[in-house]
């Protein structure tokens, strides 16, 4: 996952093995591929037998092309464009090439499109930190691999491509009837879920936790994780809507935010307070977060949702969650007998071993039938912006999750008129907007014509009356 071995990086070179040098002068980047390449077969016929194995692996590897999304620079949800890249990854002696069948979409990469996430690298670039898919190839240090196995891969970006490159210690083998869409949905958000509650939080039976977005994709895998345990009671911030998915998945008492003070409702519940608090919101409600722990509390802060209004950065969201940052002094920490921890996956792509015993502990759950991610939906990568608007405005029940599979024709065509039918209302807008301004003009001359009209009857007078005194 470290950004060194990350798959973004286009590696378009050619292999070409030549048992003599060239006579010419070196290629010029202007120069053609396929040129260049005759050129050397030519220079080598004397000296080698016949290269046919060269002369057709460069065809092979120049045709190569594979779809990637990429972040074009910052903001709306049109930053990120679906491209057509050639040749194939370059694969290490300690990585694996996967054939990609499907994306995860996690509220870090809507961040990282608006230049809030600082482990995305700067655009141009690929985002994605999970997917699943099937190995192609594997490279001359890997055992643990081969081609053909299904697997699931966890990087720090780079992930949304039909084809990656990867180190092999970041893939993991899939169960048994997992599907694609499964295996997409469980990596980050398993993961995160999983070390905040067992690694920091050490849930134990009989206590309470609070989960903020119960329905988010965060929020349904800690809420399962939550039942792994005996008699934990869930608390779940979530729109009314969405409140009798999250109590069938298993949250004790559903609370509506947008219509309810959620820190009340839990104190008329357990006035003591709450044994862990998970806050992906940031700013004033980590604030209240603490305030609702009981003494041995644990507070875990892994995120800062408050900062994204819209679709662009909003730089006044950004600026009132600094304000409101939380901080504590440690004698305070001491007094009250509280913890605060900080989670962040992305500065954990250099923990191979930890990561791995986390997901291996997730995999036996999920074996045991005591989690199984739930998929909202599926979107193909041409779709990318819907998708992104789907779980930006909090509509989404469980993971997002975006597919390789080729969108059909009639998909597009269904669309097409769709995007027709809009440019003909901006037509049509703008036509009115026309009129009504020509329509404006007419009646500005009007009222200028009607303005006029009495001075010139003032200056007829005066003609008159001066021909009168004559």
């Amino acid at each position: 996952m470290s950004g060194e071995d990350a798959p973004v990086q286009e590696q378009n070179a050619v292999d070409q093995k030549q048992d003599s040098k060239p006579t010419e002068e070196p290629k010029t980047e202007s120069e053609p591929a396929a040129a260049v390449a005759t050129d050397a077969s030519a220079a080598a016929a004397d000296a080698a037998p016949p290269a046919s194995a060269t002369t057709e692996k460069v065809p092979e590897e120049e045709a190569f092309t594979y779809r990637a999304l990429v972040l074009t620079g910052y903001g709306g949800y049109d930053k990120v464009k679906l491209q057509v890249k050639k040749g194939k990854p370059s694969l290490k002696a300690a990585e694996v090439q996967v054939r990609v069948k499907a994306c995860g979409l996690n509220f870090a990469d809507l961040m990282a499109r608006q230049g809030l996430y600082d482990r995305l690298p700067s655009p141009p670039v690929s985002p994605g930190m999970e997917c699943s898919g099937l190995v192609e190839a594997v490279g001359e240090e890997v055992t643990d691999r081969k081609v053909g196995d299904k697997v699931m891969v966890l990087s720090r970006f780079g992930l949304w491509q039909d084809v990656v490159a990867v180190p092999a210690n970041h893939t993991f083998l899939m169960p048994e009837g997992m599907s694609f869409e499964e295996a997409a949905a469980l990596p980050v958000n398993y993961i995160t879920a999983y070390m905040m509650l067992f690694d920091f939080g050490h849930l134990r039976p009989n206590q309470s936790v609070l989960i903020h977005s119960a329905a988010g994709g965060v929020g349904t895998a800690a809420t399962q994780l939550c039942k792994t345990v005996k008699d934990v009671t869930v608390f779940g911030t979530a729109s009314a809507s969405k409140h009798e998915a999250i109590g069938q998945a298993g949250v004790t008492h559903p609370i509506d935010y947008r219509t309810k003070d959620y820190v009340e409702e839990v104190r008329k519940i357990t006035p003591k307070g709450l044994d862990i608090v998970l806050d992906p919101l940031g700013g004033s409600d980590t604030h209240k977060a603490y305030n609702l722990l009981k003494p041995m509390g644990k507070l875990i802060t892994y995120g800062a949702a408050n900062m994204l209004a819209g679709q662009k950065k909003n730089l006044l969201a950004v600026a009132k969650n600094w304000y409101h940052q939380f901080s504590i002094h440690t004698l305070s920490l001491i007094q009250s007998n509280k913890s605060v921890c900080g989670f962040h996956l992305g500065y954990l792509d250099g923990e191979t071993e930890l990561l791995t015993q986390a997901m291996n502990a997730i995999l036996d759950l999920y074996k045991e039938g005591k989690v199984k991610p739930r998929i909202d939906s599926t979107w193909h990568l041409e779709q990318v912006g819907d998708a992104m608007r789907k779980m930006q405005e909090r509509n989404n029940i469980g993971k997002v999750v975006l597919t390789t599979e080729p969108m059909p024709e009639e998909e597009k065509k269904e669309e097409a008129p769709a995007d027709k039918k809009k440019d003909d209302k901006k037509k049509d807008d703008k036509k009115k907007d026309d009129k009504k301004k020509d329509d404006g003009k007419k009646e500005e001359k009007k009222d200028d014509k009607k303005k006029e009209e009495p001075k010139k009857e003032e200056e007829e007078k005066k003609e008159e009356a001066k021909k009168e005194d004559k």
